[in-house]
C-alpha cells in the first residue's frame, strides 16, 4: 500500500470495520447488502451523542474562514491562495446560542462514502450528532489561553470535537483547524465542500511536507487570531501570552513542527503521530512537550521516531502511553463507531473511557503549562487511571 490515506487510516479501520487489516485497507468498496446488515445492525437507527464537557463553562462555537492571500495552497496550486476552515471553541454564557452542529451534511457524505461506503448511516444523522457546543453563543468576560488542534490525515476536524468542547469547558480557546484537501471534506461558507488532494497522491516529500505545511497553517491561524483586526469576533478573549497546541497522528508532528518554527507556541501535545519531520536534536528551546499514545506496538506513538524524540526533547516531558488503544482513541471515532453497532478489536478499551481518559491528561497538560495549575496525575501511576503508564525523564 502506497498510499497515504491507506498508511494513515491502517489502524483507524483495524478499529472500526469487523475485518481484518490485510483485507479490508485496500477494499474501500461497498458492502453487499447482507453484509451490511450484519456488520452495521444499528445504521438504520444512528444517533450519536457526545460525553458531556467536564469543566465549569458552557461552549460557544463559530466557524471561520481564513483566506492566507501570501500563500499559494500547497496541494492544489491552481485553488489560488491557501484557505482554511476553523472551528472556535470558547467559554461561553449559558442560555445562549443554538445547538451547534456536528459537521456539514455533505461532510457526512464524503467521510462515509470515504472511511465506510455501503455503511447505511445517513449522512444526515452523523451530522446530527449531538453536541454540546452553541453556536452564537456569547462569550463570556475574560481572557483566556489559546489551544491549537491539528486532526489527523482524513479525520475531519469535527472528530476532535469532544476534546475541543472540554478543553473549552475548561477556560480555552480552542481553534480546531480543517487542512484543507487533507481530509475527506471542508464544507465552505460559499456552499463549496472541497475533498481530498492527498489522499491517495502522495505530495511531493511525502508526510514531512505535510507535516510542515500544516505547522505554517498553525502560525498562519496564530497570526490572524492575534492580529489586532483580527476576523474573529471574539479574539480578544485570547491571551496572546499563553498558546499551545495538540494534535492527532500527523497533526501531532506538525505540533512539534510548529514549535521549533513559532516561539509563540509556548506547548505541544502529540496524541499518537509518528515524527515524520523530527524534533531538532536541538530540542524546543527548553519548551514543554507530552508525548501521548496508544500502548501498542502498532501504533505510530511507539514506534522508533518517539525514542529520537525523547531524546532531542530538552525541556519539560513526559510520555504517556494508554493500554488498549487504538489510533483513533483520541478522537471521537471510536465513539461514533460503537454508535454505529461495529464491534471493537478484542481488548480495546472502552470508546468513552477512551476519550475520558485523553480529555483528563490533555486538559491537566495544557494546565499546568499554560496556567501554571499543579496536576500531580502527570507525575506518575494513578489508581485512578490505571491504564496509563507515565514515562518521566
Amino acid at each position: 500500500m502506497t498510499s497515504i490515506r491507506r498508511a494513515a487510516l491502517t489502524a483507524v479501520l483495524a478499529l472500526v470495520l469487523p475485518l481484518p487489516i490485510a483485507a479490508a485497507a485496500p477494499a474501500f468498496a461497498a458492502t453487499p447488502s447482507d453484509a451490511v446488515a450484519a456488520a452495521h445492525p444499528a445504521a438504520s437507527g444512528f444517533a450519536a451523542a457526545l460525553p458531556r464537557p467536564t469543566g465549569p463553562y458552557t461552549v460557544g462555537r463559530d466557524r471561520l474562514h481564513l483566506v492566507d492571500e501570501h500563500r499559494q495552497d500547497p496541494w492544489v496550486p491552481a485553488a489560488g491562495p491557501r484557505q482554511l476552515m476553523v472551528s472556535m471553541y470558547y467559554p461561553a454564557r449559558p442560555g445562549s446560542g443554538v445547538p451547534a452542529p456536528y459537521m456539514t451534511t455533505e461532510e457526512a457524505r464524503l467521510f462515509l462514502q470515504e472511511k465506510d461506503p455501503g455503511s447505511g448511516i445517513p449522512p444526515e444523522a452523523l451530522s446530527a450528532v449531538r453536541t454540546w457546543a452553541r453556536a452564537d453563543a456569547r462569550p463570556v468576560h475574560g481572557r483566556f489561553p489559546l489551544v491549537l488542534l491539528s486532526p489527523g490525515l482524513g479525520f475531519p476536524r469535527a472528530l476532535f470535537s469532544s476534546v475541543a468542547e472540554d478543553l473549552a469547558s475548561r477556560g480555552y480557546v480552542v481553534a480546531l483547524i480543517d487542512h484543507t484537501y487533507e481530509t475527506p471534506g471542508v464544507s465552505f461558507p460559499d456552499g463549496r465542500t472541497l475533498p481530498c488532494a492527498i489522499c491517495d497522491h502522495p505530495p511531493a516529500g511525502g508526510q514531512p511536507a505535510i507535516a510542515e505545511s500544516r505547522a505554517k497553517d498553525a502560525s498562519f491561524v496564530i497570526d490572524q487570531l492575534t492580529s489586532h483586526h483580527s476576523p474573529w469576533a471574539y479574539a480578544h478573549l485570547i491571551d496572546r501570552r499563553r498558546i499551545g497546541m495538540a494534535g492527532h497522528s500527523i497533526g501531532g508532528d506538525a505540533a512539534a513542527v510548529t514549535m521549533a518554527a513559532d516561539r509563540r507556541v509556548r506547548a505541544g501535545a502529540n496524541m499518537d503521530g509518528t515524527f515524520y519531520a523530527p524534533v531538532p536534536a536541538t530540542g524546543l528551546d527548553g519548551r514543554p512537550f507530552l508525548l501521548f499514545g496508544a500502548q501498542s506496538d502498532e501504533s505510530p506513538g511507539m514506534d522508533p521516531s518517539w525514542d529520537d524524540a525523547w531524546t532531542s526533547l530538552d525541556g519539560w516531558k513526559r510520555r504517556l502511553t494508554i493500554a488498549g488503544a487504538e489510533h483513533g482513541t483520541f478522537s471521537d471515532l471510536p465513539l461514533l463507531a460503537q454508535t454505529a453497532g461495529l464491534p471493537g478489536r478484542p481488548g480495546a478499551i472502552e470508546p468513552l473511557r477512551g476519550l475520558a481518559i485523553t480529555r483528563t491528561y490533555l486538559g491537566d497538560f495544557f494546565d499546568l503549562q499554560l496556567k501554571g495549575v499543579p496536576e500531580p496525575l502527570l507525575d506518575g501511576p494513578s489508581r485512578d487511571e490505571p491504564e496509563v503508564a507515565v514515562q518521566l525523564p
